[in-house]
């Protein structure tokens, strides 16, 4: 019996209700790829959304980057757990002892979703992020993070996946890198500054990659999973 193996993608759900979400998953199916559930659609849809989709056996990434203070951001995690999803983040920025907190209340449960940091949003340049007062550079601020996540028990991070490479050396192979901004070859950038094709970042030792639009506001979302898949499952892990 040939046994299909879990994809590496990650469709970000880039829609701002649950009938347009369901409307566009419904071709699928769990081995075509994991769903990404960002804050639009959580505001517009609410935790039943993301209830249906596991119901229909979906990996599910809770992209909310949870922020706050320990005591919150440690009862939100349980909370968001209950949604049986994959998946789940908080911003690295929030410091040690809210990761510690998050990573701690999520290790109580049997069987908990993996847990991730947030490091430098891959729409922000270096520029941009001097002007929130980091006086680093982003590749430098995201190794700063990353070890704090590694640090604090995280499963890994979000990055980009032209710091992933040096992430992979420096945090061993158990450490998840997700990277968003990756754009097929041919697309459009967007409002990404740091990007690079599904191939390009497998090869720089990226896990999972998130890529909504260039699949979402296709005319063929299929193919273009497809196709996606085809060039991460010939890449070397």
């Amino acid at each position: 019996m040939e046994i299909k193996m879990s994809s590496k993608l990650i469709v970000a759900l880039d829609f701002s209700s649950a009938d347009q979400a369901l409307e566009f998953v419904n071709p699928l199916s769990p081995p075509d790829c994991k769903l990404k559930v960002g804050f639009e659609l959580f505001v517009s849809a609410g935790p039943d959304l993301v209830r249906t989709l596991t119901g229909k056996g979906f990996d599910i990434f809770l992209d909310l980057k949870f922020h706050d203070i320990p005591n919150t951001v440690a009862s939100v995690c349980k909370e968001a757990a209950k949604l049986d999803v994959w998946m789940m983040n908080v911003h690295a920025s929030g410091g040690l002892e809210m990761m510690y907190a998050a990573h701690a209340a999520l290790s109580e449960l049997a069987c908990p979703p993996k847990l991730i940091a947030v490091s430098v949003l891959t729409s922000m340049n270096d520029e941009q992020l001097q002007e929130t007062g980091v006086d680093r550079l982003a590749k430098d601020q995201v190794f700063h993070l990353a070890g704090l996540a590694k640090q604090a028990g995280l499963d890994g991070m979000v990055c980009s996946a032209q710091e992933a490479k040096a992430l992979r050396q420096q945090f061993g192979d158990e450490f998840l890198l997700v990277t968003p901004g990756i754009r097929p070859v041919g697309a459009e950038r967007g409002d990404q500054s740091r990007v690079m094709t599904p191939r390009d970042a497998i090869q720089e030792g990226v896990d999972y990659i998130v890529v909504g639009r260039p699949i979402t506001q296709s005319s063929t979302p299929l193919e273009i999973i497809r196709q996606i898949n085809a060039d991460l499952v010939h890449q070397p892990v």
